[in-house]
């Protein structure tokens, strides 16, 4: 059985696991949003780019193919350790914690695909917005891509199997405490294994009071990968543009 860890990103992200289970992810889809982003906010040739809890890099490294200077900085070694064997000049790679400052500025800082609201601490959420506030140029962009909980939490399916490969990846997820908690239990090898994922479910009015108290300025919100307006009702993801 895993180890109990105080953060639980640290521990599960740097597993083979959790990228074996989540090996199948859209990457056209990602791609195509990348495009539709960088589109939206008229990023240039040669503009830097922070991903901020890049993983192992594939957006970082689409971004890059893209004409742009990217940095994608996570806190799992593992995950950076990999993306490494594709840095090139316009390309790096770094061990990160996505609450402090990132010692550099940037035309735009994206968070994507739900890599927010894992603390345990409130106060961390807030201590990440005002980063990536300090990260931007003057003009520039910051992008978080999170779930619509409402949406997400309607249709939540309590149990799930899914196999990869020769291991059964049995998924269990509920709402706690304000969290979205998923359990995964597997075997491998004959040893059990139990990983477990939460993220807060955060609304747009947390979201916006954190900007306020950030200083930042909300400037649009998008409910999915096309950019369509925001209908908490209805929309998958809950985008939103600032700086």
């Amino acid at each position: 059985m895993q180890k109990e860890k105080d953060n639980w990103y640290a521990w599960w992200f740097n597993t083979p696991y959790y990228h074996l289970l989540y090996k199948d992810r859209g990457h056209r889809e990602a791609a195509m949003f990348m495009n539709t982003l960088t589109n939206y906010l008229n990023l240039q040739k040669n503009d830097s780019i922070l991903d901020l809890a890049c993983g192992r890099g594939r957006h970082s490294k689409y971004l890059y193919k893209q004409g742009f200077d990217v940095t994608g900085i996570d806190l799992s070694e593992e995950s950076i350790n990999y993306a490494k064997q594709y840095e090139k000049p316009g390309l790096h790679f770094d061990v990160h914690d996505m609450c402090l400052p990132y010692p550099k500025q940037f035309d735009a800082v994206f968070n994507l695909f739900t890599s927010f609201g894992y603390f345990e601490k409130e106060e961390d959420n807030l201590r990440t917005i005002k980063a990536i506030k300090a990260e931007l140029k003057p003009n520039g962009f910051g992008v978080i891509d999170f779930l619509n909980v409402e949406l997400a939490i309607k249709n939540l399916v309590p149990l799930e199997k899914k196999k990869v490969g020769n291991i059964v990846f049995y998924i269990e997820k509920y709402v706690e405490e304000n969290y979205i908690i998923k359990n995964i239990r597997f075997n491998d090898d004959g040893t059990d294994y139990h990983y477990v994922e939460k993220v807060k479910a955060l609304t747009l009015k947390d979201f916006e009071f954190y900007f306020n108290e950030a200083g930042i300025k909300l400037k649009n919100i998008f409910g999915d990968y096309q950019l369509n307006d925001f209908d908490k009702i209805t929309s998958e993801r809950l985008i939103l543009i600032f700086n």
